[in-house]
Order: structure tokens, then C-alpha cells, then sequence
């Protein structure tokens, strides 16, 4: 499975559908560090990243990242922090 993954200078997400999110990981483990923007959850990479990508390899499930880098602040930032 191939997965979005951003990062900008100091930070870094993965992009998931809720949806898909929901079906590996309790969501009220996932922090306010993440952020939300329409149904896509961009999970914050020191700790929200690891309960999905810990999850899925329990499920034998293999991730690939499509990795997208900035050199400026992440339009991710300006989204709307996580909440259920």
C-alpha cells in the first residue's frame, strides 16, 4: 500500500482517509498534534503515525511512502488540529 507522506522543515504527516483510519486505529488514540482537513487525517509523525504503521503491520499490511517535501511551513499546519 502506498501512503502520502509529507514533511516541511520541522514537521511531518501522513495523509489518511478517516475512513481508513478508523478501520486500524482507535480514533481517540490519535492526538490534537494531527490534523484534519474534509475527510483526510494528517497524522503527526512522533506519535500518531506510529499507532497506524504499528497497526497494519499487525494486519500484514506493508506501507511505501510517496514523499512530499517543502522548505517552507507545510500547508498541513493551517488545517483544524484533530478532534473526533
Amino acid at each position: 500500500m502506498k501512503l502520502r507522506f509529507y514533511a516541511d522543515p520541522g514537521h511531518s504527516w501522513l495523509a489518511v482517509k478517516r475512513d481508513f483510519l478508523a478501520k486500524y486505529v482507535d480514533l481517540k488514540k490519535v492526538s490534537t498534534y494531527s490534523y484534519q482537513r474534509n475527510d483526510s487525517v494528517y497524522l503527526e509523525e512522533d506519535c500518531d503515525l506510529g499507532i497506524l504503521l504499528n497497526s497494519l503491520e499487525a494486519n500484514g499490511i506493508s506501507v511505501e511512502f510517496d514523499e512530499k517535501h517543502t522548505n517552507k511551513y507545510s500547508h498541513i499546519r493551517n488545517y483544524d488540529r484533530y478532534i473526533i
